[in-house]
């Protein structure tokens, strides 16, 4: 009796020892969850999202370019557009009921816009049914991927004003019915659990709470021990002390564990919205909520992607809940319970999805985001990708390359494309090689090889940037010349055609891309003008100024290309290519955002002229095939082509894009092909995918349409035979010489009517 008598002398010191060591465990287990509850809880992946479609009055964009955006971004095609999320097509319109979406820096709100047409350009930008005009909008930008950086779970963090409040009472009273009533742990749900359990003779029945779910998935492991049991309780009454029953809802929901996609596991109802049905959890249906909340039981088992049948059991049982709980009328039950069970199919929310563009938008993430910590917080990421255009770049490179391996029996052949928005510098695609979904070497970021005849604009820029001593009439010889190269051996540029024609044009000279006339122009302006001529226009190159610089002995990847050429085809204006435009935290607040930057790299006179001369490339010159197929959409362009045909270049451009291409082997074995059957069909096939828009550009008013003399170059009034008719610098053209034997009539022939390039181009 001696040790029950001392229990009883000192049952209140124990009782206080207890109590003490009690919450002395309690202030230990608060100090373990207070960092994680209130801190980063998770890792969460970036998310990546593509451009917002801008809509402008009186911009060229057909009606399905607008609704393959609208399917790609989930919204639903009605009769009538009645809810968020869903267009209607009528006769030359779209209504959309579009989402509100932030966009750094601005809010857009949920609205009803009204697009008309007239023709193939935008007349009217409205709100449905209200006399409010817009001159432009956009679209919410596609959440493309995440960079999940060998995470192997992956969530979308919602904040309390995203979630649903049918999301949270179905959740209760299916998984907790007594969530706010209890204090974490409900000794009376063990209690019903145990006896079911008992009952039933095996696990039917859980009384875990919805707290104690969120401790063992937060701060425990999967162990089924009565201490981890116990621990979880303790943990469960510690964080529902300190913390709002508000908070532990929504941590649950953005933490519950919902299914598995590929190797990642799907936690969060946010992420499960768009796995499953590929909208914003706010616009789920009643049926769509009682799904995933029905997951919860068993993920893998309930899978409404594998297991349909089961599923929709599931999903029935949920609804009837609700139904007699009063929480949902008799017709919404019975209208939910006969909808079929319909899931998205398409591959969205998967990381590893087109890994060229994201290395490139990856490297300028860890350069503006310097902490991982703060990378893997679930930051938005907004891009300059044009989803749509990235995947007919994907589709039109495969298959061009997959037909000319055949046909030049070159099995290891590959490729890269860049293509890029020639007014902004945003890159809309990037394809690193053939194997466009795999992460592998990036030809497009990091293969640098010789450019070929892709050199002769820079040179010819060069050139045309001294009017008083060149035009696009100048005459340029086209016979033999040799060189000693840095060996002491002779260098002689031959032609494609080993044909030497005397003298040609400047214009034909680049038109028809003949070497040797490319070769003595560069001499003439200095090969080290040409390599720094290139520099100014963005390429980084350290190439030595020999005389091969002229036929593009210069090294650069397919990136570096478009960039010198984006400078050419914006009119001298060099806007830094980039990926990145802004990057905020889960909760829409700015972390950083990308400033406009431009400089002006060349004369606006000389560009034009050689825009000019990239535009018949297209129709008279070594890219004709494009003008040809495209007979009625004017674009520009330059092929390239190196020693031995290992590297088949073009680089093409229409009003708004601009794309560069190459093909070779990765070992630099010859591939057989110019640019013209290379690289070329690639751009080709892009532009018969998408919309390409004719080009045009503003006629300088320092400009002319001058007249020269073929055979000597010397300027001519008009009506003269033998004439080469080109625009010109009005400031440097020499007083026109008559032309002999002409009556005076002709010669004074009226001039003010628009010749075609003048329509054209101006």
């Amino acid at each position: 009796m001696k040790p029950f008598t001392w229990l009883f002398r000192h049952w209140l010191k124990l009782t206080l020892v207890f109590t003490l060591c009690l919450g002395a465990y309690f202030i230990y287990l608060d100090a373990q969850i207070q960092p994680r509850f209130e801190g980063n809880k998770w890792q969460v992946p970036a998310q990546i999202y593509a451009r917002p479609l801008t809509i402008e009055l009186k911009q060229e964009i057909t009606i399905q370019e607008v609704i393959d955006e609208l399917e790609l971004l989930g919204y639903r095609s009605q009769r009538k557009a009645l809810k968020v999320g869903e267009y209607e097509k009528q006769t030359n319109a779209l209504v959309i009921f579009r989402r509100e979406f932030y966009y750094p820096d601005k809010t857009y709100p949920s609205q009803k816009i009204r697009i008309l047409w007239e023709g193939s350009r935008i007349k009217q930008i409205s709100l449905e049914n209200k006399d409010i005009n817009f001159t432009r909008t956009s679209l919410e930008p596609w959440l493309v991927s995440r960079l999940i950086s060998g995470l192997d779970e992956d969530r979308m963090l919602l904040t309390d004003e995203h979630i649903p409040s049918m999301l949270k009472t179905a959740l209760i009273e299916v998984e907790d019915k007594d969530f706010y009533d209890h204090h974490g742990v409900a000794p009376l749900a063990i209690a019903r659990a145990l006896v079911a359990n008992i009952t039933a003779g095996r696990t039917v029945q859980g009384g875990s709470t919805l707290t104690q779910q969120l401790v063992k998935n937060l701060f425990l492991t999967r162990e089924q021990s009565y201490t981890r049991k116990l621990k979880e309780a303790a943990m469960a009454l510690v964080i529902d002390a300190r913390y709002d029953k508000s908070e532990i809802l929504n941590a649950y929901i953005n933490e519950v564990f919902l299914g598995q996609n590929g190797a990642v596991a799907i936690h969060g109802f946010g992420l499960g919205s768009h796995y499953f049905f590929n909208k914003p959890l706010n616009e789920l249906e009643i049926q769509e909520i009682a799904t995933l909340v029905g997951l919860v039981k068993g993920p893998s088992f309930y899978d409404p992607k594998r297991h349909v049948e089961r599923a929709t059991e599931r999903r029935n049982l949920v609804l009837r809940v609700l139904f007699q709980e009063n929480k949902i009328s008799r017709d919404v039950y019975e209208t939910a319970i006969n909808k079929p069970m319909l899931t998205n199919n398409n591959p969205s929310l998967a990381s590893g999805k087109h890994p060229a563009f994201m290395n490139k938008v990856n490297n300028e993430l860890k350069r503006v985001v310097t902490t991982e910590e703060t990378r893997l917080s679930g930051v938005k990421v907004f891009t300059t990708l044009d989803i749509n255009a990235q995947r007919r770049a994907e589709s039109a490179l495969k298959k061009v390359i997959s037909e000319k391996s055949k046909a030049y029996k070159q099995p290891n052949l590959q490729a890269a494309l860049v293509m890029t928005d020639i007014k902004t510098g945003g890159i809309r695609a990037i394809v690193g090689g053939k194997e466009t979904e795999f992460a592998g070497f990036n030809r497009a970021l990091n293969a640098v090889r010789p450019i070929g005849s892709l050199i002769k604009p820079i040179t010819f820029l060069a050139a045309l940037e001294q009017p008083e001593k060149f035009n696009l009439a100048t005459l340029l010889d086209d016979e033999p010349i040799s060189f000693d190269d840095v060996d002491g051996k002779k260098w002689q540029p031959l032609n494609a055609d080993k044909k030497f024609r005397g003298k040609v044009s400047l214009l034909d000279a680049l038109v028809k891309s003949y070497n040797v006339p490319a070769v003595n122009l560069a001499q003439a302006i200095g090969f080290d003008e040409v390599v720094e001529s290139l520099k100014r226009l963005g390429a980084n190159t350290q190439a030595t100024a020999l005389p091969s610089v002229a036929l593009g002995a210069i090294e650069l990847s397919p990136l570096q290309v478009n960039q010198v050429y984006q400078t050419i085809s914006n009119n001298g204006v060099m806007k830094p290519l980039y990926s990145l435009f802004a990057v905020t935290t889960h909760e829409e607040k700015l972390i950083w955002k990308r400033t406009d930057r431009e400089q002006i790299r060349a004369n606006e006179d000389a560009t034009y002229l050689v825009n000019y001369a990239l535009h018949k490339v297209t129709t008279e010159g070594t890219a004709k095939a494009l003008g040809k197929r495209f007979s009625n959409i004017n674009m520009a362009g330059k092929t390239g082509t190196t020693d031995d045909y290992r590297d088949s270049w073009f680089v093409g451009f229409d009003r708004n894009l601009v794309t560069s291409i190459w093909v070779g082997n990765d070992d630099n074995q010859p591939v057989n092909m110019s640019g013209a059957t290379g690289a070329l069909p690639i751009f080709i096939e892009l532009q018969s995918k998408q919309s390409p828009k004719t080009l045009v550009r503003r006629f300088p008013e320092s400009l002319t349409i001058a007249h020269f003399d073929k055979d000597t170059g010397t300027p001519v009034l008009p009506g003269c035979p033998n004439v080469i008719s080109v625009p010109a610098i009005k400031s440097s053209l020499d007083k026109p010489q008559s032309c002999k034997g002409i009556p005076k009539e002709i010669k004074q022939e009226d001039t003010k009517k628009k010749s075609w390039w003048d329509r054209l181009f101006g």
